[in-house]
Formats: C-alpha cells, structure tokens, sequence
C-alpha cells in the first residue's frame, strides 16, 4: 500500500500564482524578479504556516531557473534546476534549519562555502528557517557576509519571532510581513484542493475548518486531513 500523502505536502504551491493570501508579498517579488532587481537577502517574517519557506523555495526556482521567460516571474517547474531544488538535492539551494544549525561554526562553514561560485546556477542561494533560533555569535558572523556578499550569492531568512533578530541583520535585509490568511482566502484554497481530489464538503464544514486554523494554510489543511 503506497503511503499517504499529506495534503500540505502534495499541495504545496510550486509558482507564485499558487501561494494563497499573501498577494502583497507576491506582487513585489513577481516585480523585482522581472525587472531582474532582486536583493542579496531577505526576511521573511510570519506566524507558522503562512507560507514563508514555500514562497522562499519558489524565490529559488525563479531566480535559477533555465526555463523562465523574461518577463515572466514564475518558474518553469521542468526545468534540472527546478526539479533539484524541489526535491531538495540541488548542490546550489541549501536549506537550512535555523534550530540545529545555531553554532558560529555553522555560520562560518556557511560563510566558507558561499565564497565559490555556483555549480550549475546564476545564484547560490541559501535559505535559513527559523533564523531566530542561531546564536547572537553566529548571527555576529554572518554580518560580514552580508554586508559585502559575492554577486553570486542570495540569503533567504524566514522567522516566526522577527523581534529577535537582530537589527544589524534585519537592516541589510528586504523584509516581508506575511499576513495571516483570511477566512475567505482559507475557504477558497480549500475548495479548489477538495475539488482536484474529488471530496464533497459543506459550506458550514469548510468555515469551521477555516476558523479553527487561526490564520494557518497549513494548519487548515491539516485539519482539512483528519
């Protein structure tokens, strides 16, 4: 019997058109990515399950992908670089947990292996969850990289507690507040997953499910699971 697939996982938005509720983010980011003005770093800020590590993988895809047109923001999803960066063996995007990843050793591997040029990308591209968790050392570390970082390399922060993150950090980042998502919104990204499925829900069940999430796409589909 082949294992289940969560619905936040098997759902999980691979373009910027699929990320649910948070327009505002997506729009600017769609803007810089075009115009081809993107910034070395970025803090995303947000409560659990809003969409910050996604979006931070779809910034990845976008920015490495060979399949892109110019004018268009998304990635292509097909394309080596995208394929690898979504199963998450591209030697180029590394994701990192913040929380087992809090020493100033870690920092400064980090800050080693972003001095070389990428393998098979335009951009060497790290990404850090939970970045509040690291040391106020390791965070001491990573500042001289980010003040002068190769033309190579991006930083993509993503943080549920923004307050303590330190200011030198935050001052050289682009930040983005992620919202919590709205009932209605919720409501609407349910409905079209329910429908791909082929499940039957009532409106009434649905607003519960929504209510009870608090603002969390992932929270809400995992209720949506049991």
């Amino acid at each position: 019997m082949p294992s289940y697939l969560v619905l936040a996982r098997k759902y999980r938005p691979a373009t910027f058109t699929d990320v649910v509720g948070q327009d505002h983010v997506v729009k600017t980011l769609s803007s810089s990515i075009v115009s081809g003005r993107v910034a070395h770093a970025f803090l995303f800020c947000g409560v659990r399950g809003v969409g910050k590590t996604t979006v931070a993988r779809i910034l990845a895809k976008a920015l490495n992908c060979s399949g892109r047109p110019d004018n268009e923001a998304n990635p292509c999803n097909k394309c080596t670089s995208c394929m690898e960066i979504t199963s998450g063996i591209s030697v180029d995007v590394q994701e990192i947990d913040g929380a087992s990843h809090t020493s100033v050793d870690n920092i400064r591997e980090i800050n080693e292996n972003i001095k070389y040029p990428p393998v098979s990308s335009p951009f060497k591209i790290i990404i850090i969850d939970e970045v509040h968790m690291i040391s106020i050392n390791a965070f001491n570390a990573l500042l001289k990289t980010l003040e002068e970082p190769p033309l190579h390399a991006k930083f993509i922060f993503a943080t549920t507690e923004s307050h303590k993150v330190p200011a030198t950090i935050t001052s050289r980042c682009q930040r983005f507040n992620f919202r919590t998502i709205s009932v209605t919104d919720i409501i609407s990204g349910m409905e079209r997953i329910l429908a791909q499925e082929g499940i039957e829900a009532t409106g009434e069940a649905l607003a519960l499910v929504a209510r009870e999430a608090q603002g969390s796409f992932r929270d809400a589909l995992s209720l949506l699971d049991q």
